[in-house]
């Protein structure tokens, strides 16, 4: 099986797990493979907001039921919690459209806004917009990169001789420099 077939056939289900694991980056591939044709554009950006917004979900309804339990258990998370509660409290509107671009953040956010006693609708409502751009932010941008790529290696099939010959004149100067060098 080639690797174009590999992609086609388990490309969806693979950014599926993925966004759900990962999140941003494998978006962001799966852009870039939109862009080759490998994937669809849309199914790419519906299939991130469905994960990505589903996992916040879930998340945040572990926060509302066990969220204090739940957070105490996990002292080693102390410092990115208390951080998320502080600009929860300075910042409320924004924590909840922004978290999901911090790194680090994506998980731990929708716990303890669950558990700050913020309303599951007006989660839902600003989670919906910061999700729904976030996923077509990011496969978006790989899809510009993918375009990039496909630039450069563009660009690159017309010079590849001087790129090997640049190589292969460095090479050569490295191995000559190594010689001379053995020889004092």
């Amino acid at each position: 099986m080639t690797l174009e077939a590999i992609i086609s056939t388990y490309g969806y289900p693979a950014l599926l797990i993925g966004t759900l694991v990962e999140g941003g980056t494998v978006v962001l591939i799966a852009g870039a493979l939109a862009h080759a044709g490998y994937l669809q554009l849309p199914w790419v950006i519906g299939i991130a907001f469905c994960c990505a917004f589903g996992a916040d979900q879930f998340f945040f309804q572990v926060g509302m039921r066990k969220g204090k339990d739940f957070l105490g258990k996990r002292p080693h998370w102390e410092p990115r919690i208390d951080k998320v509660r502080r600009i929860l409290v300075a910042y409320q509107v924004i924590a909840i459209l922004g978290f999901r671009f911090i790194y680090g953040m994506r998980t731990i956010t929708p716990i303890v806004i669950g558990a700050s006693g913020i309303s599951a609708r007006r989660f839902v409502l600003l989670n919906l917009c910061s999700t729904l751009f976030w996923s077509a932010a990011v496969a978006a941008t790989g899809y510009f990169f993918g375009h990039l790529i496909e630039i450069v290696q563009d660009n690159i099939k017309q010079y590849k001789l001087v790129i090997m010959a640049v190589m292969a004149a460095i090479a050569g100067g490295i191995w000559l420099c190594r010689y001379r060098l053995k020889k004092w």
